[in-house]
């Protein structure tokens, strides 16, 4: 019996670590989403935004902790795919910088660029579908 129990235990101990190790199909995609998002990031919004999402100054918002990101969650699609003209407010002050328009991101990057943003620099709004994309660009202003 104390030879079978000696065997169990390590068998026991990896099934136990393979399954809580395992995740979910939805944790994979939002994982996948926010990793691509980070990328396009780096390579499209971090200059004027910064690489800590801080923004640039006067001219450029911040992204960090940023109400207007949650507010104009509807509106996200279509500022990053139309751009953005006129004054907006952000975290308590006012920025009336040009955002020029990003035609060449296809629904899907979108979708990436806006679940990393909207789930770092302090924001926790989880993953932000490419349907839900293709929902809200049908409805731009």
């Amino acid at each position: 019996m104390k030879r079978v129990l000696v065997l169990l235990l390590p068998f026991t101990f990896i099934l136990a670590t393979f399954l809580l190790s395992c995740q979910s199909e939805a944790e994979i995609e939002y994982k996948r989403y926010f990793i691509q998002g980070r990328n396009i990031y780096q390579a499209q919004c971090k200059n004027c935004h910064a690489e800590n999402g801080e923004g640039l100054g006067e001219l450029f918002p911040p992204l960090k902790a940023a109400s207007y990101l949650k507010k104009n969650k509807n509106q996200l699609a279509c500022i990053i795919q139309n751009g953005l003209k006129g004054t907006i407010s952000v975290n308590g002050k006012t920025y009336n910088a040009q955002m020029s328009a990003q035609t060449q991101m296809a629904p899907i990057e979108i979708a990436e660029v806006i679940t990393y943003v909207t789930n770092s620099f302090g924001n926790q709004q989880g993953l932000y579908e490419v349907e839900k994309v293709n929902a809200d660009l049908k409805n731009c202003r």
